[in-house]
Parts: structure tokens; C-alpha cells; sequence
């Protein structure tokens, strides 16, 4: 008989532990997955890091079935990123979702890598959008700063940055102005203690995003000024 290899056992745990899943789910509530095959209108849709720490449905305390999710390294958004726009546009256009969420997480690899500007191989050109993120708002930083309070703030404004690419794209102004309700949030995550954090009050037309945007970046621009971290 053929002894199973190192991989075809690990193979099985995944396969066991998934076996578990479905049984502690159906004892609970045996009607869930009848439910959850039937669920085709989610009302979220989440954009965030890849980062194995980050949870989406659990820290927002939503089922499976509840979110729409899309991930990428450091939760970057760009024009000519047609993987992330095409599921962007079938959020907006086909599922008709009414809330965007786009979360950054605080201790984010991708992040502390454009910061400090550290080769990690074919991803650089990917980070190259957060480089450009510190550089376009450099004056939200100061040499006063701790490596981390930088690595914080700059967590966020990458948030608010993908915020505002999100407002402009076509998907999104196309849906404003057709008059679908489509509210945009942007979060920021504690993987220290598992708190989301609202960066900017919710978005739901071009002009909240211009205006609320603007006076996010305003205030980290006082307290840079300031000395504040």
C-alpha cells in the first residue's frame, strides 16, 4: 500500500479540519448552508491587504456569504489594475452592493517595504504605488517621527489615497450619477487589538469624497506642523 507523502498529510488536515468546520456549523444551525447557497446580494464590499492577519469577515463580525472580498498586497487600488476594477465593477454593476470598504491594517509588510524602501523582489513594482503615496504627501511627515508613527500614518494615508482612486474611477461616477446608493469607507485595522478605525466620515457622492478627504489630510498636515505624531 502507498504511504502517504508529507504533502498528501497535509492534504488531509486541510480536508479534516474543513470537515470539522462544516459540522460545527451545521450543529449549530442546521439550515446555514441552504441559506448561504441561496445568498447572491451582499451588501459589503471589501478591499484589503493580503496579510494572513487580517480577518475580513470575523472583524467585521459578518457570516460568510456577507462580504464580497477582494485582496492584494498593502490594499492598492490603481487604474490600470483591470483585476481589482473587474471586481470593483461587478460589486457596483451586477451585485449591487451598497457599501465599499477599503481597510488597511497597521503593521503591514508592504507598507514598512515602500516606507523604508526595501527590495523584496517582483512585488517592489507593485509598492512603488505606496512609495509614491509617502512621496505625494510628504509634508503629513517629520524627521521627529518614529519609524513607527511614519509606518502608521503612512497606513493611512494609503488608505485615503486608494479611497480617492476609488472615487474616480468610472465604476464608481457612473454609479453616483445614476443615483445608486454607494457609500465608500475608509478603515484602518489594529492587528494589536483587533479594532477598526474610521479614517474620514463615510463617502457617498464626489463631493464628500473631495471635501472629507481633503480635511483628513488637512488635520495630518496640522499635526505634522505641529510636531504631533
Amino acid at each position: 500500500m502507498k504511504t502517504p507523502s508529507q504533502h498528501d498529510q497535509v492534504q488531509q488536515q486541510l480536508l479534516q479540519g474543513n470537515r470539522r468546520w462544516a459540522t460545527e456549523i451545521t450543529s449549530r444551525d442546521p439550515d446555514f448552508f441552504l441559506r448561504l447557497g441561496a445568498q447572491r446580494s451582499p451588501e459589503y464590499f471589501w478591499i484589503g491587504c493580503s496579510d494572513n492577519r487580517v480577518p475580513a469577515n470575523e472583524l467585521l463580525g459578518l457570516q460568510p456569504g456577507e462580504l464580497f472580498v477582494h485582496r492584494n498586497i498593502a490594499n492598492v487600488v490603481v487604474h490600470t489594475d483591470l483585476n481589482c476594477l473587474s471586481v470593483l465593477q461587478f460589486a457596483v454593476d451586477v451585485l449591487k452592493v451598497k457599501h465599499v470598504i477599503v481597510c488597511g491594517h497597521y503593521g503591514c509588510a508592504g507598507v514598512q517595504a515602500a516606507l523604508n524602501k526595501r527590495r523584496v523582489g517582483l512585488a517592489d513594482n507593485w509598492l512603488q504605488h505606496v512609495q509614491d503615496v509617502h512621496e505625494k504627501h510628504s509634508d503629513c511627515f517629520h524627521d521627529h517621527q518614529s519609524e513607527g508613527d511614519q509606518h502608521d500614518r503612512l497606513c493611512e494615508l494609503n488608505v485615503l489615497e486608494q479611497v480617492a482612486n476609488i472615487c474616480r474611477t468610472t465604476i464608481v461616477t457612473d454609479a453616483w450619477e445614476r443615483g445608486q446608493a454607494l457609500s465608500i469607507h475608509p478603515l484602518v485595522y489594529g492587528v494589536h487589538d483587533g479594532l477598526l478605525e474610521a479614517l474620514s466620515p463615510t463617502i457617498s457622492n464626489a463631493d464628500e469624497c473631495n471635501r472629507y478627504l481633503s480635511e483628513s489630510l488637512a488635520l495630518y498636515r496640522k499635526a505634522n506642523a505641529t510636531g504631533g505624531s
